[in-house]
Formats: C-alpha cells, structure tokens, sequence
C-alpha cells in the first residue's frame, strides 16, 4: 500500500504541472487573441502605436546595428577559415548571406529586442499592475488590453520585420569587411554569391519567422508584467520576477518557434 501512494504520488505532481503548463498556454493564447482582435477597434490608437514603433523599433536601430556588424564578421571570419580547408572560400558570401537571412538575423533580432525593449515592457506594465493604476483604467472604463497590450502588439508587428532586414543587411556588409577587406576575398565575388545565392524564398522564411517572433516577445513580456499581481511575490520583487520570467521564457520560445518553422519552412 505505502508503495503505490509512493508512486502515485509523484505521477500526481506530474499530472497536475502538466495540466497547468496547458492551462497557462490557453490563457495566454486568449490573451494574445484579446490584444489582436483590439488593435482594430475605432478609434485607432494611431499616436498610442507610433509611440511604440519609436520605443521597440527606434530605440533598438543602434544595438541592432551593432549586433548585427560582429555577428557578420564573426561569420565571415569563421567562415573563411572552414571553407578555405576545402578551397572553396569563394562561396563564403553564400555562407553568410544564408545564415543570416534564414537563421541568424530573425533569431538574433528578436532576442536582441527581448533584451532592449522586452525587459522594459514587462517591468512597465507590472509597476502599473502594482500601483493600481490598471484598476483605476478599470473604474474609468477603459479596456486595460487595449489601451496597453494593443499598441505593443501591433507595434511589434511593424518594428520585427523592418529590424531583421535591417540586421540581415549590416550583417552581409560585416561579413564583407572580415572576408574580403581583411581576408582578401574579390568584393565582386562575394555580393555575387551574395545575390545568387539568396532566394525569395529565404527572404519570406525571415519574415515568417520575424512576424512569430513578434507574437512570442510582445504577448509574452505583457502576459508577464499583466498578471504581476498573481505571483506570490508582490510589490516591487513581483515586478522584478515578472521581467525576468518574461525574457527567459520569449528566448527560450523564440529558440523553440525557431526550430520548428525551420522544420516546415525547408
């Protein structure tokens, strides 16, 4: 008898974190669909949107900028030296052109974002959660969702997009500075390969994957700071549970997105 209430015991907690693991997805998944279906109620909350397009998409231009040129010259330099082991380092702007196109730019973009302006997200809404000011949009009937959520969400949408081809771009010319200025690659070899070998079809995958990625950082940091109030931590360490748990977990689905679109989108 003591052995079965042992094993039964643990398959318990098992089946009890597994229904909550799909109870937490349902809510957020509702809440994602709440902030979707406001962004297009009238009045439009143009200057609310463009405000956050300034804030996400803006503000990120130069850490982007940044990431983006060492990531490229880290693939052109790797690069170069794996390829020249088999003589084919002319095909090293295809390397670095794919890579980033397909993989590294949206992955790399996103995170980035998570880092600059995911963080902040979470931390702004949980501070608003915690003073009360989202139950005082509540007395004033102003949907909390719409008001807060919606420009975030659509702002994403515009912001993700624009800053990956920004990092695919920057990037190819940081592989180009490493590859052919340092290493002495033709410049004419390396952007025709560049221009051969990258496809519309790879340029939509990126923008495929720029788009989820924008669903996963915008509803996960406001699902997080949303919900601050339910922890069992308030006040202000609540608000610093919820930023974090906000950019471990849209990394850790950003890695995850990124595998499995990668595995429909070849």
């Amino acid at each position: 008898m003591d052995l079965l209430v042992t094993l039964k015991n643990p398959l318990v907690t098992l089946g009890n974190r597994t229904l909550g693991v799909i109870a937490e997805l349902g809510r957020v998944t509702v809440f994602f669909f709440k902030g979707l279906a406001l962004i297009f109620v009238v009045p439009f909350q143009v200057s609310k949107i463009m405000q956050q397009i300034y804030f996400i998409g803006l503000k990120s231009l130069f850490v982007i900028c940044l990431t983006a040129a060492f990531t490229g010259m880290v693939l052109g330099i790797q690069g170069y030296h794996t390829l020249v082991k088999y003589g084919s380092t002319g095909a090293l702007g295809s390397a670095v052109a794919l890579s980033l196109v397909r993989e590294m730019g949206p992955v790399m973009t996103a995170i980035m974002i998570v880092a600059r302006a995911g963080s902040s997200m979470a931390a702004e809404i949980g501070i608003m959660r915690i003073s009360e000011q989202i139950d005082a949009l509540q007395t004033m009937d102003i949907n909390p969702i719409r008001f807060l959520v919606s420009p975030r969400l659509a702002a994403a949408f515009v912001s993700f997009p624009l800053l990956t081809a920004l990092f695919d771009v920057v990037g190819i010319f940081g592989g180009y500075l490493t590859g052919s200025v340092l290493l002495g690659i033709n410049p004419g070899l390396y952007f025709s390969r560049v221009e051969t070998s990258v496809g519309m079809a790879d340029v939509t995958g990126g923008f495929v994957k720029s788009i989820v990625f924008a669903v996963v950082v915008a509803t996960i940091c406001c699902y997080q700071g949303y919900y601050t109030h339910t922890r069992e931590e308030f006040g202000a360490k609540g608000v610093s549970l919820s930023t974090t748990s906000a950019v471990v977990l849209s990394c850790v689905l950003i890695l995850i997105a990124d595998y499995v679109m990668t595995s429909f989108l070849l």
